[in-house]
């Protein structure tokens, strides 16, 4: 089995690329052996609940790949367990590609970044629709303090993941991450903190 990942994209025609390319040696250790990156470890689950967003993708009825962006408050994506993790679907656009596509084809690929610290981490899963009638799910997947409508749950059952290295990502800041790493600035007299100038556009806190 080996490397769950590995075994799942690195398709006959990827692996002659890499041969060509002279890559294939270096990763053709993945394969064989136990399996392994097809079970979320802490450090996976903590990773996924500290994201306020990520990217999904899922595959239509003509074949083609659609990428959505999800987002909510960090937490809102959750490692229910080393094999499932789940978020709240809020309403959006109401276009319901994703949702559709999962109707009729329930593999996803899902792209968690943490840009600041220059990390990635994919998952590829099998996607599933949970109902509003379903309580004990959707209070699991609840976020009690956001104030958007939820339209049904989602639950991902996790084939495998993999982590990318950190090579040409380029590092990019919330607006609360540059306000935690201006406030060690100072604060002047009145009680404003030196970096206000900087960043005007910050939310002003009394």
């Amino acid at each position: 089995m080996g490397h769950r990942f590995a075994e799942i994209a690195f398709t006959p025609g990827v692996q002659r690329v890499q041969e060509e390319m002279g890559s294939r040696r270096g990763y053709a250790r993945l394969h064989g052996g136990a399996a392994h990156h097809d079970r979320l470890g802490p450090h996976e689950a903590a990773f996924i609940g500290a994201r306020d967003s990520f990217y999904m993708a899922t595959v239509s009825e003509t074949g083609w790949p659609y990428i959505q962006h999800r987002g909510g408050p960090k937490g809102f994506l959750r490692a229910l367990d080393e094999t499932t993790i789940g978020f709240a679907d809020f309403s959006g656009n109401r276009q319901y590609v994703s949702i559709g596509n999962i109707a009729s084809e329930d593999r996803v690929a899902l792209f968690l970044m943490d840009y600041p610290n220059r990390a990635r981490l994919k998952i590829l899963g099998r996607a599933r629709v949970v109902g509003l009638d379903d309580v004990a799910v959707l209070t699991r997947l609840a976020v009690p303090d956001y104030r958007a409508r939820v339209e049904r749950g989602l639950l991902i059952d996790v084939t495998a993941f993999d982590w990318n290295c950190p090579q040409h990502i380029t590092p990019r800041y919330t607006i609360d991450e540059i306000a935690a790493l201006t406030a060690a600035i100072g604060e002047d007299e009145t009680g404003e903190r030196d970096g206000a100038a900087l960043f005007p556009w910050r939310p002003h806190r009394p």
